[in-house]
Formats: structure tokens, C-alpha cells, sequence
């Protein structure tokens, strides 16, 4: 008798901890376990994205370009924090002590110098022949090393951008960006209205097609004096169009360059661009 009271308690105590007993009980911590999880996925992948790629570090820091930093650091003369670094995706975090060649480096304060260019100076950092530089000209403008953004030949004149942002310097560069380059050109002769009108529809030069966003005669002046507006980066892209109905450009001058003008701005001087200029060519899509 004793036996079954026994067997019948042990029963009532088995149906107390069923699951269908177990419905009011709330699981312990299930929710808030749950919310950490999510944090620490978001945390960690924050550090994955932070920072600022090593070869884009070097080259802000007015070392070298990006190409010629991934060469350095494949060759072993980057140190960060005191570990070298040969990995080519290595992120710098703030306040990471990056040193080049045992020389500590830290990016340059972003420049932005514009520059009316006179005739005869070409657009390059140096010449091993001697000549006229533009960056003699603007020798004095930044204690930061600063670099032409695209290029005017030799003889032609007007607004030519210098930065150290190569993003920025890349995005004006890029044809996708369709940057608006306005020039006044002078033509040996005076420009037929036929060969202007052939000039407004599609022109092939060198097997590719040009762009021309807009070509008129000038107000007030000879119908040798011509402004045309384009947004190609192409070498000397300008001359050949006109050379393709059969004129010579005598002189050219780049007088807008991505909304820049040369207002106030004479032929061999440079001025730094206004904060509210920088904004807006950043803007720029």
C-alpha cells in the first residue's frame, strides 16, 4: 500500500514539470541574450569597415602615389605600430602610428590651388629637357605636395586645378562625370557657318566619337573667335576638332573649368579655391 501511494505521488510530481505544466514559466534571459548577439555582430563589423586603406594613407601623406605605395609596402618599408605590414588590404585605424622608411607619415591637409596658366609652361611635375614647368608657378602655393588635375599643352592657356585629393582629382578626370571645360578659340580664318554647323552634328576623330556640348561664334567679336564647350579629357582634343573642317587654332584658353572661372584671376597668378567651392565640385555627381 505504502508502494502505491509512493508511485502515485511520483506521478503527480511528473505532470507538475510537463511542458504543457511549463507554459506560464517565461524563459530566462532568451530575449536579452538574443539583443547581445545582434551588438556584437554590429561591433565587429564596424572594425571590418573602419579606417583607411594603407596604400591611400601613404599616398595622402604626399609620399608617392597609390600605385607606387602598394610597391613599398610589398617591399617591406611600412610599419604600423611597430609590426611591418606587407598585406596589401591593411586598414589604418585612428590613432595608428604609421612610419615610412623609419620616418613617421600622417595624411596632408587637403589643397585645392587654381592657377590661370600662361603660354609656354608645360603641364607636368618635372622635365628632363629643360623646360617651363607649371609647377614653378605655383611653387609657393602649399607646403603640401600638390598635383595637376588633367593637362593643357604647352601653348594653351587658362584654368588648370592642382589638389592633393585624388579622389576628387579623379572624379573630375573621369568622363562619366561629364565636367564641363569651356575654351575661347582663335582660328587662323575666320570659321565658315557651314563648317560651324558641321561641327554641331557627330564628329569622328581618330575612329572615336566627340562630344561637343555646345560651339558658337563669340559676341562681339571677329567669326575667327569661337567658344566650344566639351567634357573630353583627350590630348590636344580641342585643336584636332577644329583641324578636322580644316583651321588652325592659333590660340586657345581654357576659361571655365568645372563651374571655375578666371574672374579676377590674371594670366600667371594662382588662388586657393573658397571652402564653397570645394563643396561643390565634391557635389558634383
Amino acid at each position: 500500500m505504502e508502494s502505491n501511494k509512493n508511485s502515485s505521488r511520483r506521478r503527480q510530481e511528473g505532470k507538475k514539470n510537463t511542458p504543457q505544466n511549463r507554459k506560464s514559466v517565461k524563459p530566462l534571459g532568451r530575449k536579452s541574450v538574443k539583443k547581445e548577439f545582434k551588438k556584437n555582430t554590429s561591433a565587429k563589423k564596424s572594425d571590418e569597415t573602419s579606417g583607411i586603406r594603407l596604400n591611400k594613407y601613404i599616398a595622402n601623406s604626399g609620399v608617392c602615389s597609390r600605385r607606387e605605395a602598394d610597391t613599398y609596402i610589398e617591399h617591406g618599408s611600412v610599419v604600423v605600430n611597430g609590426k611591418l605590414i606587407t598585406e596589401m588590404g591593411y586598414k589604418v585605424q585612428p590613432g595608428d602610428i604609421v612610419t615610412f622608411d623609419g620616418t613617421s607619415i600622417t595624411p596632408e591637409q587637403k589643397k585645392y590651388v587654381l592657377l590661370n596658366k600662361p603660354k609656354n609652361y608645360i603641364t607636368t611635375m618635372d622635365d628632363d629637357r629643360g623646360r617651363k614647368t607649371v609647377m614653378e608657378l605655383i611653387a609657393n602655393a602649399s607646403k603640401e605636395r600638390i598635383y595637376p588635375v588633367g593637362r593643357l599643352d604647352r601653348n594653351t592657356t587658362g584654368l588648370l586645378l592642382f589638389t592633393n585629393d585624388g579622389d576628387l582629382a579623379k572624379k573630375l578626370t573621369h568622363p562619366k562625370h561629364n565636367v564641363r571645360k569651356l575654351y575661347h578659340a582663335s582660328l587662323d580664318r575666320k570659321l565658315d557657318l557651314r563648317d560651324l554647323e558641321k561641327l554641331r552634328g557627330d564628329v569622328i576623330i581618330e575612329g572615336r566619337k566627340v562630344f561637343i556640348d555646345a560651339i558658337s561664334y563669340v559676341d562681339g567679336e571677329p567669326k575667327s573667335e569661337v567658344g566650344i564647350e566639351i567634357h573630353s579629357g583627350r590630348n590636344r582634343i580641342v585643336r584636332k576638332i577644329f583641324e578636322h573642317v580644316g583651321y588652325k587654332v592659333n590660340k586657345l584658353d581654357r576659361v571655365i573649368f568645372a563651374e571655375l572661372t578666371k574672374k579676377n584671376l590674371p594670366r600667371g597668378r594662382w588662388r586657393e579655391l573658397t571652402n564653397l567651392e570645394v563643396t561643390n565640385l565634391q557635389m558634383m555627381k
